[in-house]
């Protein structure tokens, strides 16, 4: 029977696992008070969790130095019908990095504009004390079974 330990590193590396398979997530964190969600690219690099956001918004600045947690999944994509869908949660403190030039080909190139201004791009870094997967298996067969 395996330990909580040993789940706790499987759960763990399947959720790098499938973080990898993804390119955008989404960080939640507080910002005055109120919670809030930011779109990001993140790149996994030994252990961490790397995210490139667009510094125009400022969500970055309730990001550095707060418990942030990070999450990505695939449950809108047309692939999961057969797989499963899942979501995976990294959480941890957030700080600011500067990327290295392998980190920055890792990321490929950003998008022009953000909501019509120039992409502006910010890098952040998480070091995870939390990974978390869930995993979703026979909705989509299920609704298919119910339409007439």
């Amino acid at each position: 029977m395996p330990s909580d330990v040993q789940e706790q590193e499987q759960d763990e590396r399947l959720a790098y696992e499938l973080l990898g398979r993804t390119d955008y997530g989404r960080v939640a964190t507080s910002m005055r008070a109120l919670p809030f969600l930011a779109a990001a690219r993140h790149i996994v690099v030994d252990g961490r969790v790397l995210l490139r956001m667009h510094k125009g918004y400022g969500y970055h600045e309730a990001c550095i130095g707060s418990v942030v947690a990070y999450g990505a999944d695939n449950l809108n994509s047309a692939a999961a019908a057969g797989t499963g869908q899942w979501i995976v949660q990294f959480v941890g403190v957030c700080e600011a990095f500067e990327p290295t030039n392998g980190e920055l080909e890792l990321f490929g190139p950003g998008p022009h504009y953000v909501d019509g201004e120039l992409y502006d791009p910010v890098y952040l870094r998480i070091e995870p004390q939390l990974a978390t997967v869930h995993t979703l298996q026979g909705g989509r067969a299920r609704q298919l079974q119910r339409t007439p």
